[in-house]
């Protein structure tokens, strides 16, 4: 099977990732689970051979940077296919990668069980807006649901930074400029700074990485513009803690008022198995209240889950609250909804 009709089964199978590892037969995860194409297994000069195929694809892209330092990642496409975010990497002196499919067409938030607040989360003029989660929870697919939102119903010019591009738009309403990290410019801090210079009114950053970029991040948000981004967390209260925690002792005080002057919205997303062999999001959503910018102000951080965890807002879910509304709707099972719950006792009395 060449990479060609491997990509294609793939997608025919609605596979979110195929994986190409010396050792293991050529797989891929649909719904959570991993697959196999077939049983034989791959051989270092497989992976080898694949590889290259996959960076020819790419634009005949140089292999020298994956041999030097061991990861590479980067995306391309296949006309009348689909389009790939690959992650190339070492693996016990082989070559390997992950491949995730991503649809030239946009997602579609109806479908998705995306709600409409948090596509509404984009029509604010300023401020930070964060989508958190794990690692494959579907936090690129919400905010392309949201810039597409923007694109198509707000006259705005939207720069996206992304590290490799994912999605892509077409100029609706909205300007859209997209740019990849080391393909376009060189990192997320220099790219975020000339942004500002770019006239813009919503900005997409990948991903805030370090506590420079998170910096730079802030003040655009307090400069008037729209600043939609992620981090890697679970939870409102651990997202406020992370972005504090990452700058020196000396300054953390100073970044918590900060913080509670541009945040707007934090959404922490997880990904769980639907009736129908699907995999849904559900969503915790924190609109920052006035109580809610006094206690990042002054430190109370983890009282947020107590106000979070009380109310049935569509402003303001817990993670549980959005478990037994799936549940409630008959998109998701029981025992799924207290599997993925953060408070399986309570949730329970309630279902």
């Amino acid at each position: 099977m060449n990479l060609q009709e491997c990509l294609q089964e793939a997608i025919a199978q609605e596979a979110s990732d195929v994986f190409i590892i010396a050792g293991l037969p050529l797989s891929y995860r649909k719904n959570g689970v991993i697959c196999r194409f077939c049983e034989e297994k791959l051989l270092p000069a497989d992976t080898e051979s694949v590889l290259t195929e996959i960076y020819s694809c790419a634009g005949n892209r140089d292999m020298q940077g994956l041999y030097e330092n061991g990861d590479d990642d980067f995306s391309f496409a296949i006309r009348g296919l689909s389009r790939f975010r690959v992650s190339a990497y070492k693996q016990r002196g082989t070559l390997s990668a992950v491949i995730r499919i991503i649809t030239f067409d946009l997602p579609d938030a109806q479908a998705l069980h995306i709600p409409e607040h948090v596509l509404r989360l984009g029509e604010a003029g300023k401020g930070m807006v964060l989508v958190t989660g794990p690692a494959g929870s579907g936090k690129s697919t919400t905010l392309a649901c949201m810039i597409d939102q923007i694109n198509r119903s707000q006259s705005k010019h939207i720069i996206t930074l992304e590290d490799p591009l994912e999605y892509l738009h077409q100029h609706a309403q909205s300007v859209v400029s997209q740019r990849e990290i080391n393909v376009d410019t060189e990192n997320y801090v220099s790219a975020l700074r000339a942004a500002l210079r770019q006239s813009p009114d919503v900005i997409l950053l990948g991903e805030m990485r370090d506590h420079e970029t998170i910096e730079v991040a802030m003040t655009a948000a307090e400069t008037g513009h729209l600043l939609l981004s992620t981090l890697h967390t679970i939870g409102a209260a651990n997202t406020i803690d992370r972005i504090i925690d990452v700058f020196p002792a000396n300054q953390q005080k100073q970044i918590g008022i900060q913080l509670s002057t541009v945040l707007n919205a934090v959404v922490s997303q997880q990904l769980v198995p639907a009736l129908d062999g699907r995999m849904v999001p559900a969503l915790e959503i924190m609109t920052v209240t006035p109580a809610i910018r006094n206690m990042i102000r002054d430190n109370k951080i983890p009282q947020i889950d107590g106000i979070i965890y009380s109310s049935m807002k569509e402003d303001m879910i817990s993670m549980d609250g959005s478990l037994l509304n799936l549940y409630k709707q008959g998109i998701i099972a029981k025992n799924t909804a207290l599997k993925y719950a953060t408070n399986a006792e309570m949730l329970a009395k309630k279902l």
